[in-house]
């Protein structure tokens, strides 16, 4: 069946598996791909990833330039539990002492319900830029960088909304955090924005939305 024959899902079963109280559940769907001239595939198994509180992210690139005319970027250093939990040595194809628990991210946050549209994302990076960086930003200096994108469209359907905001660093003040044990202890720094896309480059930052972010910020504001 090619995208040109296919009409539409039909949906055998939906069921959704998770701890009461988490923030992640797995809807587990059994299909059958309904093509124009109503013939029906074989069922197969579609599982992903929702998140009840929202579906997508903001990734946002606090930045300024410094005295030599530099673009520095905010890095923060955060808890990810699943990476060191969940990568058995024995089960990867190529061994690596990258990961977790710690890991180097740009701020980021959930999309939550109630923020609707482009003035939605922009006020969720706001609030996001005060809970995880100590920066005050006004929504309206929120700019996005180009499309939304999905990082994993074959297990979860959040798109990342890339953004950017330039800021003082003289004007941050201690991070309050959401009140998750996962920001306890978190940290951020300054770093070159070419250093920083190097580090991804060599695995010194192992995250794919903060290189991509990255990158577009280079293509946006270095001449």
């Amino acid at each position: 069946m090619s995208s040109r024959e296919f009409a539409e899902f039909e949906i055998v079963s939906d069921n959704l598996h998770g701890a009461a109280g988490g923030w992640l559940f797995v809807r587990s769907l059994v299909l059958r791909n309904r093509a124009t001239d109503g013939s029906v595939s074989a069922h197969y198994t579609c599982d992903f990833v929702v998140r009840p509180v929202g579906i997508d992210a903001v990734v946002v690139v606090l930045h300024h330039r410094d005295v030599h005319g530099r673009v520095q970027v905010l890095l923060r250093r955060g808890l990810r539990p699943a990476l060191a939990l969940g990568r058995s040595a024995s089960a990867l194809p190529i061994p690596d002492d990258a990961q977790g628990p710690w890991t180097t991210e740009l701020v980021a946050g959930i999309v939550e319900a109630g923020d609707r549209g482009e003035d939605g994302v922009r006020r969720r990076a706001a609030i996001e830029a005060a809970e995880e960086a100590g920066f005050t930003v006004d929504p309206a200096d929120v700019a996005f960088l180009g499309a939304g994108t999905f990082p994993t469209p074959g297990s979860m359907p959040e798109k990342y909304w890339l953004v950017h905001a330039a800021v003082d660093p003289a004007t941050q003040h201690a991070a309050h955090g959401d009140g998750s044990p996962l920001e306890h202890h978190a940290e951020t720094w300054w770093c070159e924005l070419d250093q920083a896309i190097a580090d991804c480059v060599a695995g010194r930052i192992v995250d794919a939305k903060t290189e991509l972010a990255l990158r577009r910020l280079r293509d946006v504001i270095v001449p």
